[in-house]
C-alpha cells in the first residue's frame, strides 16, 4: 500500500521488561510512553519473565491510551504498527504481537514485526536524521554487545558477544558487590570516581592470534571471572574493596575493547560514521571514551539521548519508518514471536 512521505507509525515494545508505546510521524518523534516494571523484578535479583510478561498485559492498554490522548492522534489516524518481534523474551513478545496484530486487523493497517536490537541503533535517526549511506552500529545492552553495518533495508553482522555481553557482564559483577539490581548504573556511578588505571584487568580477544579469528568479536566472561576473583582475593586477605577504583578499572576495561574494535571495524570498511545504542552505551566512560578516540580516529559519531537507551517504543516506530522508507513488505499477521530473532533480519 501506498504511503505519505512521513508515515504516522505506532511502535509496541514489549522485549523485557519495559512497555512502550510511541508515535512517530516519519522520524520525528511525537510522544513516547514506557511503563517499566524494573522495581518487581529487582527484589528477585533480575527479570522474572513471567513477572515481566504480566506486567506487559497490565500496561498496554495504559501505556497506549496515554501515548493517544498526549499527541491527540486517533487510532484511525495511523498508517501503519510497528512492533518487537524479537530477540526478547518470549512470553513478554507474545504480549506486544498479540496487541499489533489486534489494532492492525481492526484498523487494517499493515503490521511490521520489527528486530528489537536493530531498533537500538536506528532510534538515533529520531535525534539526527535519517542516516545517509551506510552506518557502523555498536550496539551494547544486558543481552548484546553486536557490531553491525545497516546499509538502507540491508543489516550486516561484524561480530558479536561470544559469552557475556557488556551489560550483562555488569550486572552480575553489581550482584558481587552487594549493589542494588540492576548494577550498571551504580557501578558507573562509582566509577565516576574511581581511577581507571588502578586495578589491570584483562581485554579479552585483544591479542593478535584472537584478533586473527575474532576480529570484531567480543567475550567478557573472563573478565567478569577475574574481577569476581580479584574482589575475593581481597577478602581473603581482609582488605575492603576500593569499589570507585575497582568499578572505573572494571569500566574501563570493558569500555577500550568495544571502542577499539568498532574503530578497526570502520578503518577496515572505510565507514566514517559509528552510531551506539542499547542500554549500556548510557555508560559514562563509554561515552566518553567514544567521544574522544573516535574523534582522534575521524570518525563520527552518533549516539542517542541517554532517554533513548532503555528499551522503549520509540525505537520500534523509528525501525518500522525505516522499514517502510526503504520498501521492505510488511509482515503477514501470523508471524510469530523469535526470541533469538537474527541481526541481519530487519522486518520479520
Amino acid at each position: 500500500m501506498p504511503f505519505p512521505p512521513d508515515p504516522l507509525v505506532l511502535g509496541i515494545e514489549t522485549s523485557c521488561d519495559e512497555t512502550g508505546v510511541a508515535l512517530t510521524r516519519g522520524f520525528d518523534l511525537l510522544l513516547d510512553t514506557v511503563a517499566s516494571s524494573m522495581d518487581e523484578h529487582a527484589r528477585y535479583g533480575g527479570i522474572v519473565p513471567e513477572v515481566a510478561s504480566r506486567a506487559h498485559l497490565e500496561a498496554m492498554i495504559p501505556t497506549l491510551t496515554a501515548t493517544l490522548e498526549g499527541t491527540g492522534v486517533a487510532l484511525r489516524e495511523v498508517d501503519a504498527i510497528a512492533v518487537t518481534a524479537g530477540p526478547g523474551l518470549i512470553g513478554s513478545l507474545a504480549v506486544g504481537l498479540s496487541a499489533a496484530k489486534a489494532l492492525a486487523l481492526a484498523l487494517d493497517k499493515p503490521l511490521y514485526g520489527v528486530n528489537h536490537v536493530v531498533g537500538h541503533a536506528l532510534v538515533d535517526q529520531l535525534v539526527e536524521g535519517a542516516f545517509v549511506g551506510p552506518v557502523l552500529a555498536l550496539v551494547v545492552s544486558g543481552g548484546h554487545s553486536s557490531l553491525l553495518v545497516i546499509d538502507g533495508a540491508a543489516v550486516t553482522e561484524l561480530g558479536q558477544t561470544l559469552d557475556d555481553a557488556a551489560g550483562e557482564a555488569f550486572d552480575k559483577i553489581g550482584r558481587i558487590l552487594g549493589l542494588p539490581y540492576p548494577g550498571g548504573p551504580h557501578i558507573d556511578r562509582l566509577a565516576r570516581a574511581g581511577n581507571p588505571r588502578a586495578i589491570a584487568f584483562p581485554r579479552a580477544l585483544t591479542r593478535r592470534q584472537d584478533l586473527e579469528k575474532h576480529p570484531y568479536d567480543f567475550s567478557f566472561s573472563g573478565l567478569k571471572t577475574a574481577a569476581a576473583r580479584w574482589v575475593e582475593a581481597a577478602e581473603d586477605r581482609g582488605e575492603t574493596v576500593p569499589l570507585e577504583d575497582f568499578a572505573a578499572s572494571f569500566s574501563e576495561a570493558v569500555a577500550d575493547v568495544l571502542v577499539a574494535k568498532t574503530i578497526a571495524a570502520a578503518r577496515h570498511l572505510g565507514l566514517d560514521t559509528v552510531v551506539i545504542g542499547g542500554g549500556f552505551s548510557a555508560n559514562s566512560q563509554l561515552r566518553d571514551k567514544a567521544a574522544a578516540e573516535f574523534a582522534a580516529a575521524g570518525l563520527r559519531l552518533r549516539i542517542p539521548p541517554l532517554k533513548y537507551c532503555t528499551d522503549n517504543g520509540a525505537m520500534i516506530a523509528a525501525a518500522g519508518a525505516h522499514a517502510i522508507v526503504h520498501g521492505l513488505p510488511a509482515s503477514p499477521l501470523d508471524i510469530g514471536a523469535d526470541s533469538s530473532m537474527p541481526l541481519t533480519q530487519l522486518v520479520m
